[in-house]
């Protein structure tokens, strides 16, 4: 049976580097994206509660973290053989 690229590279290396990378930018571009929802006018209505518009974003925000969360934990098992 033929090597492939995937095998030569260390497939699981690879796997984890694209895990952290997800990771990362999850971790540095969902945050910021908060503070804009959060200082849209949108965010607030007129008394000061939180509209649809800001409970909607805070939860896709929220997942996408949680997905970055899950993405380094498995980059971490990927490097250690756990997977």
């Amino acid at each position: 049976m033929r090597a492939t690229a995937f095998d030569t590279i260390g497939g699981m290396t690879v796997l984890a580097v694209l895990l952290f990378i997800n990771a990362a930018f999850n971790f540095v571009v969902w945050p910021q994206f908060f503070k804009r929802v959060v200082g849209d006018p949108r965010a607030k209505d007129a008394q000061g509660r939180a509209t649809a518009f800001l409970r909607v974003h805070v939860v896709l925000i929220s997942i996408a973290l949680v997905i970055a969360l899950i993405s380094v934990i498995a980059g971490i098992a990927a490097l250690v053989g756990a997977l």
